[in-house]
């Protein structure tokens, strides 16, 4: 049986964590980042897990994460 292929830009997005979780950074802050207050852009710094309704589809495009 040959290896599965994950889905390459699903693979350069989510990492796992130790648990098993799957972290992904959010979205909105690469530009028109005037019109956002400091607190706002500080927040899209941080990294977020997945949440568990899209867990499994995701899981999907990464079989070996």
């Amino acid at each position: 049986m040959p290896k599965m292929k994950s889905n390459r830009g699903a693979a350069k997005r989510f990492k796992a964590t130790g648990s098993g979780k799957i972290k992904r950074e959010k979205a909105f802050a690469s530009h028109l980042l005037t019109g956002k207050t400091t607190k706002r852009k500080r927040n899209l710094r941080k990294s977020v897990l997945v949440d568990k309704n899209d867990f499994k589809n995701i899981k999907k495009m990464l079989p070996y994460l």
